[in-house]
């Protein structure tokens, strides 16, 4: 399965490749490579050693990445962790991370509110001495050309005939209470809007049963042929093709919008407006400008927390009132900010 923080890690060292030619080599660590003296000798020609958690494929690939900061460790090298998520990991990945953050030099967080749950851990609580906050960049860039596809053709079909097409993309999993939506769509259909759900993306395969609980809310609210689930998509290309025939996208988050949100930065790139729930801290966005200002300009639409279906159903309707927002995307500055953040630490 394709790995979003796997993904990031690549981007990032480009991204400093290009500010820093030669400063950093990528080094693969899965259940085939990277055998033990390898891992030894490549942290020994580094002078710092970074690494992303968390990782799709944690209890099969674990042990050589937490090797790897052993040996940086007992070689003097600085460790550099970036740290995506906490509290909303399963507990048994929090505690195969724990030796990372003991070992970690400087933690790199993107939301206050994970730092704060860091905090709010009464195990790992004194780590957050050690985190830095970055500005986290989107994952994907929307490309000059899309690819059509079959979906697309579906979504386009279901526009033509009138119907209201809310989008939701990336993986799907708890932390993102995909059911929420589903909720939402109830109470627009029940307004005769003919919503149509679709969630680009596929199902985290994990410990919790969160598709077939998704499967069931969908038949108990009689929802099931308003909504389709894609599926992983590869290419970028087919991603915003798909994207483009979204009228709205919308996100109920229970923890409110965050400043880690990579999926929130690639709908906004279609120029469809995005309803999302308000953060939970008041200083979410201090340390991320270009985040704030997708918020001031309209592009990021906030529903204020607590607020029940209908809030959302009335804020997706009023949004797509208002004329579309093509907001200028500088990808490759989001880039270069993390970037110089990272570098900073090293």
């Amino acid at each position: 399965m394709l790995c979003g923080v796997g993904q990031f890690t690549r981007l990032l060292q480009d991204a400093i490749e290009k500010i820093e030619p030669g400063a950093g080599t990528a080094f693969t660590l899965t259940r085939m490579e990277g055998p033990i003296g390898q891992i030894w000798r490549a942290v020994g020609d580094a002078q710092s050693v970074v690494c992303n958690f968390p990782i799709v494929a944690w209890k099969r690939v674990i042990v050589r990445p937490l090797l790897a900061l052993a040996f940086a460790k007992l070689r003097h090298r600085k460790v550099v962790l970036i740290q995506h998520e906490w509290a909303g990991l399963n507990w048994m990945r929090r505690i195969t991370y724990a030796p990372a953050l003991w070992l970690a030099d400087t933690i790199v967080m993107f939301s206050p509110l994970v730092r704060q749950e860091l905090a709010d851990d009464p195990v790992m609580r004194t780590m957050v001495r050690k985190c830095v906050l970055a500005p986290l960049p989107p994952n994907i860039e929307a490309p000059p050309g899309i690819q059509d596809s079959r979906l697309r053709h579906r979504l386009a079909e279901a526009r033509g005939n009138g119907r209201l097409v809310i989008g939701h993309f990336g993986s799907i999993y708890p932390g993102k209470q995909p059911n929420a939506l589903l909720e939402i769509a109830a109470v627009l259909k029940a307004r005769g809007l003919q919503p149509l759900i679709a969630y680009v993306g596929s199902f985290i395969r994990g410990v919790d049963k969160v598709e077939e609980q998704f499967r069931a809310r969908v038949d108990e609210l009689g929802l099931k042929d308003d909504v389709i689930v894609s599926g992983f998509v590869a290419s970028d290309h087919e991603v915003f093709g798909l994207l483009s025939e979204v009228d709205a996208f919308c996100y109920p988050l229970d923890e409110g919008l965050t400043a880690r949100r990579s999926s929130v930065l690639a709908c906004v790139q279609s120029g469809r407006p995005l309803v999302v729930t308000g953060p939970a801290l008041g200083d979410e966005f201090d340390h991320h400008p270009r985040f704030r200002e997708l918020i001031s300009h309209g592009a990021i639409v906030l529903v204020p927390r607590g607020s029940d279906s209908t809030a959302y159903a009335d804020r997706i309707v009023s949004a797509l009132k208002r004329p579309m927002v093509h907001f200028p995307f500088d990808f490759d500055g989001w880039w270069t900010d993390v970037a110089n953040a990272v570098r900073a630490e090293l």
